[in-house]
């Protein structure tokens, strides 16, 4: 007889909150590092009470540096700790740029497998919370360039509790990215306890024979909305929450668009150079010839993300993701 699984109903960054506080729990080497994470809980409170109950050794408050306490933890993972680092924006995090691309993502390669830096650098990312522009960037892709580094990005509770605790405890440094629209935007079903969601492991969130469209972070519901209005008009979507952005889960991408044909792939970065042209790039290397259309994206502008005013003009909205649908349905 199968013992029923307790669960709880979480938001985004409450499951955060509860995947850090299982592996200071369970483990010493776990220790988190950032600004204003202790007494103030962080910018989004997604240490709230951390430092309360393990102490001002485990939950360090840090000068605002973050180069300095990037740096830190690297130093900090090499020598048998688990670092969790908060970053406060994704924009913050270019000071610490060259911390990670020079050495965190290096040193195994460096030490030929002798020393490996398992370490997490948590980042809120992207715009539609009406915040000034540099705290709004989605530059993803300046990561997922460099062999090193992984990068994953959860659109839901149950997945971002199981991926921060699959990150802690992998040998590597990982980026994770958290989409600040979906922190307090929905609740979720969350397992009490320890689970894992396995990084380089996408899932399939809706079956559909005409189109695939690929999405991750706060896409996913903008994906799933064009979907449902499609269905309406007789157009069944496959859409995939990527979920990891480096490794992609190259299976699922490409088993999908065998299928249906066609692809239309929403981010909210901007369109050069970002995880879109990769995923393309994918495609017609592994899936060419089984293409009806071009695969289409739907991204943010080329342009700095804009002020309040003109933020939901920059933002991919399920209107502009279906109109990409039907272009390459009428193709």
């Amino acid at each position: 007889m199968e013992t029923a699984l307790q669960t709880k109903t979480l938001t985004l960054v409450q499951a955060i909150t509860d995947g850090l506080d299982t592996m200071l729990g369970e483990s010493k080497e776990v220790i988190l590092l950032g600004e204003d994470i202790g007494k103030n809980g962080g910018v989004f409170r997604a240490t709230d009470g951390l430092q309360e109950k393990y102490g001002e050794d485990r939950v360090i408050d840090t000068p605002l540096s973050e180069a300095g306490f990037v740096g830190a933890a690297i130093g900090m993972a090499v020598n048998g700790f688990r670092p969790v680092v908060e970053i406060q924006f994704l924009g913050f995090i270019y000071p610490a740029y060259e911390q990670i691309m020079t050495h965190a993502s290096r040193l195994r390669m460096r030490t030929m497998g002798h020393y490996t830096v398992p370490m997490v650098i948590r980042a809120p990312y992207g715009a539609g919370v009406r915040a000034p522009e540099i705290h709004c960037d989605s530059t993803e892709s300046l990561f997922t360039h460099m062999p090193g580094m992984k990068v994953v990005c959860p659109s839901n509770a149950y997945d971002a509790k199981g991926l921060m605790i699959a990150a802690i405890e992998d040998p590597d440094p990982v980026l994770f990215l958290e989409p600040m629209r979906s922190y307090r935007s929905s609740r979720g079903e969350v397992p009490e306890g320890k689970y894992t969601v396995e990084i380089g492991k996408g899932k399939k969130l809706t079956e559909g024979e005409d189109v695939t469209v690929i999405s991750w972070g706060a896409m996913v519901p903008v994906a799933m909305k064009a979907a449902e209005e499609m269905k309406q008009k007789g157009v069944n979507c496959e859409v995939l929450d990527l979920r990891t952005l480096y490794p992609i889960d190259k299976d699922l991408v490409i088993e999908s668009v065998q299928k249906t044909g066609r692809t239309v792939i929403v981010h909210e970065a901007h369109a050069t150079g970002g995880t879109g042209s990769d995923l393309i790039s994918l495609i017609n290397d592994e899936a060419f010839l089984y293409q009806k259309a071009p695969a289409e994206r739907v991204t943010g502008y080329d342009t700095p993300v804009p002020y309040f005013g003109f933020e939901d003009h920059y933002l991919p909205t399920p209107k502009r993701v279906a109109a990409a649908i039907e272009k390459v349905m009428k193709f």
